[in-house]
């Protein structure tokens, strides 16, 4: 019967469509046992090579992305009750092998050795930054404990790992069970249609009925799909306030309150990094990170929010004068920016997100990716038949990469909002990672995970401005992935790369979305074939700067926050974590903090994900990603064979390097100089002439 279960399939891609709760138990108890027997023979090993130290570990690694590994994506993807309960059951075996393995000292001496001695000498760069990884991580890892401060950071590792899973499930939770349903169609009067056709499928999808775009009901969600135009349209007052309440407020009540979880996240990661000689959780972040210390951070903080403070504020006001000037005799709130600064902007620059969607179905937007991608890094992305993969839903699509006619990596597309079954936001992450295997390359496969606006009727999705930026965005990790050379999985693909460095790519892709061959190139309007008009082009272009002051401050509030609850904060003080963000918040947002809102109850990023203390990183990695696309610019965007040459280049460095090398050396080679923040407050439009 082991045979059988899906997880425990070793060769090919997952078994997605197959795996069901009760497989899981069973494929990580054999998993377990598999690595146990590894551990024991690495820890009897006497001769401390990189064959036999570094592949073990491998080893065992690619037998945890064989069946633990989609248990963790399905979770994300297609959660349920039954999923959850199998992932708990079996979390805290999970947990306590990673630890084993960290804390090792038979293991970690030999990981010192091999840096340190004679076998040194045959190690090439790139493994010598694995094994050095590797030593990193032990170290994090409690290594150097004994006695009773090993038994409570082994505790308090295992506490931290139910509680992230706890705290996104709750998040999940929330969001699915609140709705509006809107019945009246004098209520939807300013809806665009795509706001009608999506919240009337979604009613028909909840209830089975037969709702329509013009007769409703339609259903309103805090998925973000429906959520942010909703926020933008609808012209009541009061029920834009209801449902703004509802959003903030996300996982803050009754059973599904994450308040608690959050201040005893915070409790225990401070005391993990104190266990470790550090004096709060933020300097245990940042100290393997390309930032050199917290100070760096917060200068990088104080350089940017100088440089759009007051261009926040402005722009705040510019929206109040313009409500004011437009009928409205209410002073501007939470509920009302969203609304009214989208009136602002559809006068300015007199276009709506509606008149942009027909130009953008998924299909052509793709195309026009991957063309950009064969342009800039001469590979070729194809769609496989769906026959050939196991996908965990329909509307997944997969995709080949080749480079000179040579598979080199796999990708899956979950492109839709699914809020009953998948956490809401955009990813990236690793199905199989590049490395050798029994002599044989694994070619990498990663997940590109969107909530974008689902397909309506028998239209395929009709894209807003903002999903494309996002999908940008997500097949820039996706290539780091993908377009990896290294062969060591610990350093291939965005394994190894200093977290304040993995937004790099990400955010370089987003900057074509405003290059007209590119845009224009993936546009074509659903019913009339018609590519983006030049004049929506340069109204696009010129809107891409609009209200920038108020979006920097936002990412800096939040960076901010982050910081200063893994820095200075005392879990067990009289303020709560909701006093430090509103004291924050009173001084860098244009209103006063709503007593209502319970936003880190929802700010999975640093209690759910991999940002904790390190929020900052988009902001850090936006620096080098501006000043990487400013390259770019400097040879002319309309110079195809030296927008090739530089994109040849990026390919073979920042894309291709992984974590082989220090970041910032991989960036040099790659720019030949450091990053300098001109690029990104030009492209902000907030430089500030001298």
């Amino acid at each position: 019967m082991m045979k059988e279960n899906p997880l425990l399939h070793t060769d090919g891609l997952p078994r997605y469509g197959e795996i069901l709760p009760k497989h899981v138990r069973p494929a990580i108890d054999q998993t377990l046992k598999l690595a146990e027997e590894i551990l024991k023979d690495l820890e009897a090993n006497d001769v401390p090579t990189w064959g036999r130290v570094m592949e073990k570990l491998e080893e065992i690694d690619l037998l945890f992305s064989r069946s633990w590994g989609p248990v963790e994506h399905l979770l994300s993807v297609k959660n349920s009750d039954e999923l959850r309960l199998a992932h708990e059951a079996v979390q805290p075996k999970v947990v306590s092998m990673g630890l084993k393995l960290r804390q090792s000292q038979s293991l970690f001496k030999q990981l010192c050795a091999l840096r340190d001695g004679p076998q040194s000498r045959h190690l090439n760069p790139p493994q010598k930054r694995a094994v050095m990884l590797r030593i990193r991580d032990a170290e994090r890892g409690g290594v150097g404990l004994v006695g009773a401060p090993r038994v409570r950071f082994n505790d308090i590792e295992r506490s931290l790992s139910k509680l992230k899973t706890a705290f996104s499930n709750r998040l999940l939770d929330s969001t699915k069970a609140y709705e509006l349903v809107i019945h009246n169609e004098a209520e939807t009067e300013g809806w665009p249609q795509s706001l009608k056709a999506v919240t009337a499928q979604s009613h028909s999808m909840a209830y089975k009925s037969n709702a329509s775009i013009d007769n409703g009901p339609w259903r309103i969600t805090l998925d973000m799909p429906t959520f942010m135009p909703f926020m933008q349209h609808h012209r009541d007052r009061k029920t834009r306030e209801l449902v703004y309440k509802a959003y903030v407020s996300r996982a803050s009540r009754e059973e599904l309150d994450n308040s608690e979880c959050i201040n005893e996240i915070l409790r225990l990661r401070k005391k993990q990094a104190q266990l470790l000689g550090f004096d709060n959780f933020a300097d245990w972040s940042i100290s393997e990170k390309m930032a050199p210390d917290v100070a760096a951070v917060e200068q990088m903080f104080d350089e940017l929010q100088n440089a759009a403070e007051d261009s926040m504020r402005d722009e705040f006001h510019e929206i109040e004068q313009w409500a004011k000037n437009n009928g409205s005799t209410d002073p501007l709130l939470h509920w009302d920016i969203a609304f009214w600064s989208e009136r602002l902007r559809e006068d300015v620059f007199d276009y709506t997100d509606d008149q942009l969607r027909p130009y953008f179905p998924l299909p052509k937007v793709l195309n026009g990716l991957f063309d950009l991608c064969e342009h800039l890094f001469e590979i070729k992305i194809e769609r496989t038949n769906i026959n050939q993969f196991n996908s965990w839903n329909d509307s997944v699509m997969f995709f080949a990469v080749k480079r000179e006619g040579i598979l080199i990596a796999h990708f899956y597309l979950d492109p839709y909002s699914r809020p009953e079954e998948k956490r809401g936001g955009a990813w990236m992450n690793s199905c199989l990672n590049r490395c050798m295997r029994n002599g044989q390359l694994q070619t990498p496969v990663v997940h590109l995970i969107c909530n974008g606006t689902p397909p309506i009727a028998d239209q395929p999705s009709l894209m807003s401005f903002r999903e494309v930026i996002t999908l940008f965005h997500e097949f820039g990790h996706g290539l780091q992935g993908m377009l990896t050379t290294i062969d060591h999985a610990d350093i291939s693909g965005l394994n190894g790369i200093e977290w304040d460095a993995v937004e790099i790519a990400s955010q370089f892709m987003e900057n074509w979305c405003y290059n007209k061959p590119t845009l224009i190139g993936m546009t074509s309007h659903i019913e009339t074939g018609q590519p983006l008009p030049d004049e929506l082009f340069d109204k696009i272009v010129k809107a891409r700067t609009f209200q920038s002051g108020m979006a920097m401050m936002r990412q800096l509030l939040f960076g901010r926050i982050d910081i200063a609850l893994h820095e200075k904060y005392d879990p067990d003080g009289t303020e709560t974590a909701f006093d430090i963000e509103q004291k924050i918040s009173e001084k860098m947002s244009p209103l006063e903090p709503l007593k209502e809102s319970r936003f880190l109850c929802s700010f999975s990023h640093i209690f759910a994900g991999g940002y904790a203390a390190g929020y900052y990183s988009y902001k850090w990695s936006e620096v080098l990603s501006s000043d990487a696309f400013a390259a770019f610019e400097e040879v002319g965007l309309d110079n195809r064979k030296k927008i090739l040459d530089v994109g040849l280049r990026l390919r073979d460095t920042i894309l291709s390097l992984g974590g082989s090398q220090d970041p910032m050396e991989i960036y040099q080679n790659f720019r030949g100089r450091q990053p300098t923040t001109d690029a990104l407050l030009r492209h902000s439009g907030l430089r500030k002439e001298k």
